[in-house]
């Protein structure tokens, strides 16, 4: 990267509402978002997120694309990585001391664990925990929690889950935070389901696992008769079906780590 183009990047990302754009549009990357989402999330006013937007995108750091009448942002990630070689491999002339440590490598010799995540952990995650675990062999362990986390379950997500005979007994919602202590599973992927939870500002995961987003719409806010409320939950259900039946065949042992992580950015996109 030259360094004019790095002095630019930087000068973008040194006010601190242009940072929390990155970082937010970062936590759903490679996917996009609206703005109005991103206002809402970051408090912040349409006039002052368009200027912060505007800035952003002459720097090079985001993009912007057009699905009918909306416009969506997201983050240029090639741009993002090569500032991040610039600072360790220009300014910091490669200094071991001064580079981020490399993430861990998954351990093939035990089950992965996977935590699935959206705000109120009451159908969607609820639904890929009970999907992964029941996949046939023992290479996976299923969680679930909410970044906003309600007293019970949804009540048509467990007539889905029991009318395709996945068990119930067990589940309950829960909140992040269970699974962030220094007794907590050490997570291999984790997976957010909602806007919502993938806009959440969050912590680093220990062990650095590998994230993806895989946002789908919320059955809960479908209105209408139970039939049709229904028929929405039967198919936010057979949707992650699909993504899980997808992810548990990936060749994860043939895989190297940035492949990987594309394999599963694909996966949220389809």
């Amino acid at each position: 990267m030259e360094h004019e183009a790095a002095a630019r990047h930087f000068a973008a990302l040194g006010h601190p509402g242009r940072l929390s754009v990155v970082r937010l549009l970062l936590r759903h990357a490679p996917q996009g978002v609206r703005p109005t989402e991103i206002a809402a999330t970051l408090g912040m006013k349409p006039n002052t997120l368009s200027h912060h937007l505007a800035e952003l995108e002459v720097a090079g750091l985001i993009g912007s694309t057009r699905e009918g009448r909306s416009l969506f942002y997201s983050v240029r990630l090639p741009e993002v990585a090569a500032l991040i070689a610039y600072l360790g491999h220009d300014c910091g002339r490669g200094r071991p001391d001064l580079m981020p440590t490399l993430p861990r490598e998954i351990d093939m010799d035990r089950p992965f664990n996977v935590l699935f995540i959206c705000s109120g952990n009451t159908a969607r995650s609820i639904f890929a925990e009970a999907i992964l675990n029941a996949a046939p062999g023992q290479r996976f362990r299923a969680f679930s929690a909410g970044t906003r986390p309600n007293s019970r379950l949804n009540p048509f997500a467990l007539e889905v889950l029991e009318r395709n005979g996945l068990d119930t007994s067990t589940l309950r919602s829960k909140h992040v935070a269970e699974f962030v202590g220094p007794d907590a599973p050490r997570m291999d992927f984790v997976f957010t389901v909602c806007a919502q939870a993938a806009s959440d500002e969050c912590a680093p995961w220990p062990g650095q696992p590998l994230t993806a987003h895989w946002g789908m719409p919320d059955p809960a806010k479908v209105e209408g008769t139970d039939a049709e409320k229904g028929l929405a939950f039967a198919k936010a259900f057979g949707e992650l079906h699909r993504r899980i039946s997808a992810f548990t065949q990936l060749p994860f042992d043939q895989l190297e780590r940035l492949a990987l992580q594309q394999h599963l950015d694909r996966l949220g996109e389809a």
